[in-house]
């Protein structure tokens, strides 16, 4: 069988703690891979550390950015890169350790089963949720409740950002008409996926949460998830047959 050749991407945004540990495990991954770095302009030095790095690896590519504009245009950044290159399977994670690199030899290995989208989901049997808060936890697993009801969505994990994509899957969806941004960007992904019939399948993953740096969701990441998913269900209901 072809070995599949991988695309990480990874948005920071003030990760230079995280970006030195993360990126020399994701290089020993036995899935060799690339690695895409979409840094906006951190503050803290992680795009110039991401510069050090590419200078010493030829797998590791950096995405400057002017400012911090969003994770799902960080995220449409990476696919538009990868996109121009050789990659077959192209992956989505954070930089914070919340999804670890040992689940990357998983994900591809049901992507090359035959799954078009692989999900690292807590929400499968073997997955879990480590030291988040009880709050947290409920907001994350009413969010996932929300959105699979209003849209029909099959996946568990409706908005974890770690994902492993075939190259068709992005190349068959027209990514400047995304509307949403921050973390819905993911449910809209997901939404668009399942529409064109392509195969979504979920590995376990234990999700941790970060050990260093700050948290990036917000009240206003709440407010747009909860807008984007009335506004495809309103799309949904409208496109109904008659």
């Amino acid at each position: 069988m072809k070995r599949l050749k991988t695309y990480v991407i990874v948005p920071t945004y003030n990760e230079k703690e995280n970006l030195g540990q993360l990126i020399p495990q994701l290089l020993g991954s036995p899935s060799l891979v690339h690695v895409i770095i979409v840094d906006d302009n951190s503050p803290d030095g992680t795009g110039e550390l991401a510069d050090l790095m590419a200078a010493d690896s030829p797998r590791v590519h950096v995405i400057h950015r002017p400012g911090k504009l969003g994770l799902g245009t960080a995220y449409l950044a990476g696919f538009k890169a990868a996109l121009q290159t050789d990659a077959d399977l192209i992956i989505t994670m954070d930089a914070d350790f919340s999804h670890h690199p040992r689940y990357l030899p998983d994900l591809v290995a049901k992507a090359e089963s035959g799954c078009d989208l692989v999900i690292g989901s807590r929400y499968v049997p073997g997955g879990a949720t480590l030291e988040c808060t009880l709050p947290r936890k409920l907001l994350s697993w009413g969010a996932n409740a929300f959105a699979r009801v209003m849209l029909g969505l099959r996946a568990h994990d409706t908005t974890a950002g770690f994902r492993c994509y075939r190259r068709e899957v992005l190349a068959s969806i027209p990514l400047d008409q995304i509307v949403a941004n921050g973390y819905s960007f993911l449910i809209e992904m997901l939404y668009l996926v399942q529409r064109r019939d392509w195969r979504v399948c979920e590995v376990p993953i234990v999700f941790q949460n970060r050990q260093q740096g700050v948290s990036k969701i917000s009240r206003t990441e709440i407010y747009k998830a909860l807008q984007t998913v009335l506004r495809l269900f309103w799309k949904r209901w409208a496109r109904r047959p008659r």
